[in-house]
């Protein structure tokens, strides 16, 4: 499996269980993947900090440090790396919460290392193909009540205070700002941006807006209403 630079996708797997964790990495090995095994959460984290990669394999029932709170400390700097959560449960709230987390697949064990492959070609090919901010794209600067959106800087100042966007935010933010005082259908951002409307993945989404709130709270002339069933209605008063 290549990248679009011609080289082997590397995908951080992160699970305790040794017979498991085995099988995977000589699987995704097998099919020509670069693979760096981790034996608990706290071992994965450090690791995705010490090295680029291009997908993460997380099992979240892990000692010292979960999958969930790995995840959590990932999205706090990298909204954008795939994430693929492996777990013996199956419960919905737990789906829910690893969506929410920024996961963007979950596998409940067992599963086949067929399934695991394509699910891995088909966020791979989402994220190669629908980037979130095209490198050819001109950047745009949008005023939007005290705040200025630098799009290609990924910067919301007001005065003197700036706040970094993720580009996921960034992309999102654009998107608003694009429909603004028009309806922004959850269809079209989640295509957009996640490539996607799964209902899962829509939950994650639903995150992205709360952070978009927080960050322009500061301007009660500015609004970003749920609008039921449909998506989202963006107003500068």
């Amino acid at each position: 499996m290549k990248t679009t630079a011609d080289r082997k996708v590397k995908i951080l797997l992160v699970e305790d269980d040794p017979n498991l964790s085995l099988v995977i990495q000589d699987y995704l090995e097998m099919i020509d993947y670069q693979v760096k095994l981790c034996k608990n959460g706290e071992e994965g984290l450090a690791e995705y900090h010490n090295a680029n990669y291009d997908l993460i394999i997380l099992d979240i029932m892990m000692p010292i440090k979960d999958g969930f709170s790995v995840a959590e400390d990932i999205r706090k700097k990298d909204d954008v790396i795939p994430i693929i959560f492996l777990t013996a449960k199956t419960l919905k709230e737990d789906r829910i919460k690893g969506f929410q987390v920024g996961c963007d697949d979950y596998i409940a064990k067992p599963f086949s290392t067929e399934e695991l492959s394509l699910r891995i070609k088909a966020i791979l090919k989402r994220c190669i193909v629908t980037p979130v901010i095209a490198e050819n794209e001109t950047p745009k600067i949008y005023n939007i009540g005290k705040f200025t959106f630098d799009h290609g800087n990924m910067l919301l100042v007001a005065g003197e205070d700036e706040q970094s966007l993720t580009r996921k935010e960034a992309a999102l933010l654009q998107l608003l700002c694009e429909h603004q005082n028009k309806l922004l259908t959850r269809e079209v951002a989640l295509k957009s941006i996640w490539g996607s409307d799964d209902y899962f993945i829509g939950r994650s989404m639903d995150v992205f807006i709360t952070k978009l709130r927080k960050y322009l709270k500061d301007d009660p002339s500015i609004s970003i209403t749920n609008v039921h069933g449909m998506g989202f209605k963006f107003e500068v008063k």
